[in-house]
């Protein structure tokens, strides 16, 4: 697909189009990704949309579609159903068209496109009608070949990227040699509102504890995250066999997503381990707030590192104590020591050790490893500051020509 192939669409110049914006009010902004579905993307498209219209500016949302759009319709922002998750180039061409007609008729200033496929899309859309466009970064994406490389590179080729972390800005400035003029990083953010301890009702935790059959007067271990294997869910089994006891409980929670053979491993190695009466796994829980509340400990384990790492700062948010693997943006969301404590990857005996000192820790110890959590959490992983920082960025292209990367 190129540029030249979204010609045949005929619209107002981009001086024309400047021309009938209204003066005096917010960017009008146009987010594009590939579903609603549940998940940091889709949840940070939402926060955005919904603190744009507060701060006086205007949204729309382009997706495939999803169970979000609930979540986005009951608060008055509105929704477009396109084909965004398709990587048909002929579908993503059409797709093209279809963006440059909405950048017209809703006099839109930024595109914001937070997934590859849909970025495509936008890229040509935004070329064609002369507005900017503004990507964000998730994750390292998968780039072994040339071929993948290139198709990655298009979250490089807007105006601005933001990156979600410190860890993938580093990432995409040493894999695209990105301006640092045109990268940014902006966290993810919490929902301290959602993610407060004081807010978490006693019943909605023994819902829970009754659901997931756990035993009364045990310590809990939790690992939240999807059944994947880079998530490291055998690196804490083996480091709970390590630690050789039986007086507490660990929670697996997070769906397989199909990955029903990924589950079958993760049961035989438990019940070759000897846990099977010490492990759980459950399916994806939608009240990870009481979760978080009826753990002793919360494990990141990821063998691979995390572009930002939301559980973590969700745990610490609820001032729970974390053990995460030592790279990534892990790195960037606890402060080693402080509010958690950080172990070298794919290393059971280590995280065994890491363990046995976090289930160990007396109650002042956790209190006041606790306020230091949620402190570093509302002071840097906020929605509002994330919403902030992404709304300023918006602001300082409005009243500049468009950057072409």
């Amino acid at each position: 697909m190129t540029e030249a192939q979204t010609d045949s669409i005929t619209h107002p110049t981009a001086e024309e189009a400047g021309e009938q914006r209204h003066p005096g009010t917010g960017p009008r902004v146009l987010q594009v990704l590939p579903a609603l579905e549940t998940g940091g993307v889709a949840r940070g498209a939402i926060d955005i949309a919904a603190a744009l219209v507060k701060a006086g500016g205007a949204s729309l949302v382009v997706s495939a579609g999803g169970p979000l759009v609930y979540d986005l319709e009951k608060i008055g922002l509105r929704h477009i159903t396109l084909p965004l998750d398709s990587k048909n180039p002929f579908i993503m061409h059409r797709n093209a068209g279809e963006l440059t007609a909405l950048i017209y008729d809703n006099k839109i200033d930024i595109v914001h496109a937070r997934s590859r496929a849909p970025a495509w899309s936008a890229l040509f859309a935004t070329r064609r009608a002369g507005c900017h466009f503004v990507t964000t970064y998730h994750g390292t994406y998968n780039g072994g070949s040339g071929l993948k490389k290139l198709y990655n590179s298009v979250m490089t080729r807007s105006g601005r990227v933001i990156a979600i972390s410190d860890f993938i800005a580093g990432h995409v400035q040493e894999t695209y040699r990105v301006e640092p003029s045109r990268l940014i990083t902006i966290p993810r953010g919490i929902n301290t509102e959602n993610f407060d301890p004081g807010n978490v009702s006693a019943e909605r935790v023994i819902q829970l504890v009754n659901a997931w059959r756990l035993p009364d007067g045990v310590q809990v271990v939790l690992l939240p995250g999807r059944l994947t294997r880079w998530k490291g869910h055998a690196v804490l089994l083996r480091a709970l066999a390590r630690m050789q006891r039986r007086d507490l409980c660990c929670v697996l929670v997070g769906s397989d997503q199909g990955r029903t053979r990924y589950r079958a491993e993760l049961e035989n190695l438990t019940n070759s381990l000897g846990l099977g009466e010490v492990v759980r796994i459950v399916d994806h829980c939608r009240d990870m707030a009481a979760a978080y509340m009826l753990a002793d400990v919360v494990v990141s384990a990821s063998t691979d590192p995390e572009a930002f790492g939301r559980v973590t700062a969700e745990a610490q948010a609820m001032g729970r104590p974390v053990v995460a693997t030592d790279h990534g943006a892990s790195r960037e969301t606890i402060i080693s020591d402080q509010t958690g404590w950080l172990v070298p990857p794919n290393n059971p005996d280590a995280l065994a050790q890491a363990l046995e000192v976090a289930l160990g820790i007396d109650a002042s110890t956790r209190q006041d490893l606790a306020d230091r959590a949620r402190r570093h959490v509302t002071e840097n992983l906020t929605v509002e500051l994330m919403c902030e920082r992404t709304l300023a960025v918006y602001e300082s292209l409005v009243d500049h020509e468009p950057d072409v990367a």
